[in-house]
């Protein structure tokens, strides 16, 4: 025990500040200790911080901030569609081997990107209602069965009306009422 006594008080005559030493920078005992850091390390640890603290930023702006000018850019004008009334169309179903005769009535409209189509269709009218009547008169009535047969449907005389009236195009063909009678 005396041993340990003086090994605790040669200790504390380290701990004492020398010389040069201020009393109030007594050295830490311990594992934990570490010294203040110094001006250096704190200038160079606030650099990196704005660093990455502008680096942040500027992607973040550069990346999900859009400007006004961008934002108007972004964002195409929408034309209004143009709509050309077709004349109703009536035609009987083909049926392989039934007794009742049934017919289809159907309204439909063209729907065109641009107003100017309008003149340059208007003449290939009879093309598209012959185009109409003889695959309307093709079909069955199982054919127009739910909404999957009426969108193959408008699919093709969607397809057929292009065809009809190449080189233009129109947009899509809408249908105003059908008629299975």
């Amino acid at each position: 025990m005396a041993a340990k006594a003086k090994q605790a008080d040669a200790e504390v005559e380290e701990e004492k500040p020398e010389d040069g030493e201020a009393e109030g920078a007594a050295k830490p005992k311990g594992k934990f200790s570490f010294k203040l850091p110094s001006i250096k390390v704190m200038i160079i640890a606030a650099a990196g911080l704005l660093v990455v603290g502008g680096g942040g930023t500027a992607g973040y702006i550069f990346f999900f901030k859009k400007s006004n000018h961008e934002t108007a850019a972004a964002e195409p004008k929408a034309k209004p569609a143009t709509f050309v009334d077709m004349p109703d169309v009536l035609v009987n179903l083909s049926n392989a081997g039934g007794d009742r005769t049934q017919y289809l009535k159907v309204k439909v409209v063209l729907e065109l990107p641009d107003a100017k189509l309008v003149e340059q269709i208007q003449p290939l009218m009879p093309r598209v209602m012959d185009a109409f009547q003889t695959y309307l008169r093709e079909l069955r009535p199982t054919d127009l069965d739910g909404s999957a047969g009426l969108y193959r449907l408008k699919e093709e005389l969607t397809r057929r009306v292009n065809a009809a009236v190449a080189p233009n195009r129109i947009t899509a063909v809408l249908f105003k009422e059908i008629v299975v009678q």
